[in-house]
């Protein structure tokens, strides 16, 4: 039990190296949210419902991180900051990070039976802050959210997405072999498909305006008559 503790610290040490010990990342909220969910699930899966929510409640009291007790979470999980909220069909892989503001939210189902609702992430997914995924949707293996992203569809493995609604971009090579993204957001300039259609669309404007000038210009010119003209070959002859 210790030898995973330990381990878990150091998990978290990888990600936020502003803690300068072990000792102090036991003071984050994140880490107590997890520690009373286990404790709250476990209660759950034994039909404690009363007691897996009052748990639950007094979590919510201390960290301000709102954990159902149904939600299935893997190992090494760390809640950055607080104010995150998940849902209670969320399902949790390994090695994943959620920042501030983060909720894992439910779709009301048509027929009012409650079945999956919120999402799933797989092993190291990392959502930033702000980012809202929603429904019963699949995030892939280390697929990217970033900051204040709005999910509602299915994120293939490894993808970043961004915006709202989230859409995939391209990252640098770099960046993308790296093994943790802070907040899951690239900072530097990256390529993104929508801001290259606007570009390519304000390319064709320039050039039919530049078309459209040369147009007109040609339209006011006025045409003289050359030597050879019949007008002039007609005086000629006279």
């Amino acid at each position: 039990m210790v030898r995973n503790l330990i381990a878990y610290l150091d998990s978290v040490k990888a990600r936020d190296p502003a803690p300068r010990s072990r000792a102090e990342i036991l003071l984050y909220p994140g880490v107590w949210s997890l520690a009373f969910h286990r404790v709250a699930h476990r209660l759950y899966q034994s039909d404690l419902f009363f007691l897996a929510r009052a748990v639950n409640h007094m979590s919510r009291f201390l960290t301000g991180n709102d954990i159902h007790p149904g939600a299935k979470i893997g190992k090494r999980f760390f809640i950055d900051h607080g104010f995150t909220v998940i849902g209670e069909t969320a399902e949790i892989g390994d090695d994943v990070t959620l920042y501030q503001n983060v909720t894992l939210g439910g779709t009301d189902p048509a027929n009012g039976i409650a079945g999956k609702r919120h999402p799933t992430l797989h092993d190291g997914v990392i959502v930033g802050s702000g980012a809202q995924v929603l429904g019963p949707i699949q995030v892939g293996p280390r697929a990217r959210v970033g900051a204040n992203a709005v999910v509602t569809k299915d994120v293939a493995e490894a993808a970043t997405m961004v915006g709202i609604p989230a859409r995939p971009m391209l990252v640098d090579v770099t960046a993308y072999q790296r093994e943790f993204l802070p907040y899951g957001t690239p900072c530097s300039d990256c390529f993104d498909p929508e801001k290259q259609k606007l570009e390519m669309l304000q390319c064709e404007v320039e050039q039919l305006q530049k078309r459209l000038a040369e147009l007109m210009a040609e339209r006011q010119t006025p045409v003289l008559p050359g030597d050879d003209a019949p007008l002039f070959k007609e005086r000629g002859r006279a």
